[in-house]
């Protein structure tokens, strides 16, 4: 909220000819669906502790019975801790079927194959959260009524649109993209069924559009953009917490010394290969091996740099 205030307050102060983009907002579905599954976590939780309380019921009914006591005190204990039990397991089941259901709302492509789309997209979810009751959905429901969720949907729609005019050749390129994808998560007999599938939509395209890969161009870089930010944000943000978790409880030698290592160590993919960050730096070291490095004397080193800035 804070970002979208600043951007049209930048806008507004621009130069006065100046035309003002519209600006759009969408939620990160990412949250929604941790949201979901800390809901269903909590679920399966409290449906483990009735079962356990289901086994101590019944050990005390084995319990009274081998010892020659009335159990029917217990036995009614028990008989109720079942029906919880069974009450909590299903409630843990439905939970599991929501976050299914949410899940295919919010793909991009629906079971089928088809391209999603809003109007589709909110009613799925419109009869995904009707068995939601309960104080621990509050937050799951708005995120899922709020309709800033979908705004990507209308974003890729647009997108496309503005790439392929023509709407078949567009939902053509479209499946033909949908089905590459498929083909990498899938194996054997279906693998197999796709790769069929896909030829015949590739020879179909081509008697129809001899120049259809050029559009096939544009919708695979759009497909392939279709990435909420804030999901990649999280996953560097899973491992660099983990770091810092760490670093908590590391004296400044040995974070000095992890410094060392990753700054020499050499990149082994990507544009930065075979270079290590010093390299890519421009630092001039006799030997860009760490181990090497920590075993010089620290004023031979000092020594030998000084002497190269006095060479350049």
């Amino acid at each position: 909220m804070k970002l979208a205030r600043e951007v049209r307050r930048t806008a507004t102060e621009g130069a006065e000819d100046a035309v003002a983009m519209p600006l759009q907002m969408g939620l990160d579905v990412f949250h929604t669906q941790r949201e979901l599954q800390r809901v269903v976590h909590g679920k399966w939780q409290r449906a483990e502790r009735q079962l356990d309380a289901v086994t101590e019921a019944d050990h005390k009914v084995a319990q009274s019975k081998q010892r020659g006591r009335d159990a029917r005190g217990v036995a009614q204990q028990a008989r109720r801790a079942w029906h919880k039990a069974e009450q909590c397991f299903d409630a843990a089941v439905q939970t599991e079927g929501v976050v299914r259901r949410v899940a295919i709302a919010l793909a991009v492509f629906r079971p089928h194959g088809g391209l999603n789309d809003g109007p589709w997209a909110q009613e799925q979810l419109r009869e995904a959260t009707k068995p939601l009751a309960g104080p621990e959905w509050g937050k799951i429901r708005r995120l899922l009524s709020d309709e800033r969720t979908l705004h990507y949907l209308d974003w890729l729609h647009e997108q496309l649109t503005e790439a392929v005019k023509d709407p078949r050749q567009r939902e053509t390129c479209t499946h033909v993209w949908h089905l590459r994808e498929a083909m990498t998560d899938t194996h054997g007999e279906q693998r197999a069924r796709l790769a069929s599938l896909l030829v015949m939509e590739q020879a179909l395209c081509h008697h129809r559009w001899p120049e259809w890969q050029q559009a096939y161009a544009r919708v695979e870089e759009i497909l392939d953009r279709v990435v909420r930010a804030s999901s990649a944000v999280e996953c560097l943000n899973s491992v660099v917490r983990m770091h810092q978790g760490r670093h908590r409880h590391v004296s400044q030698g040995m974070l000095d010394l992890k410094r060392l290592y990753w700054n020499c160590r050499v990149f082994r993919h990507g544009k930065r290969k075979r270079s290590c960050p010093y390299e890519l730096l421009g630092l001039k070291l006799p030997t860009h091996d760490w181990w090497t490095l920590l075993h010089m004397d620290p004023k031979e080193l000092e020594q030998e740099l000084l002497t190269q800035e006095v060479r350049v």
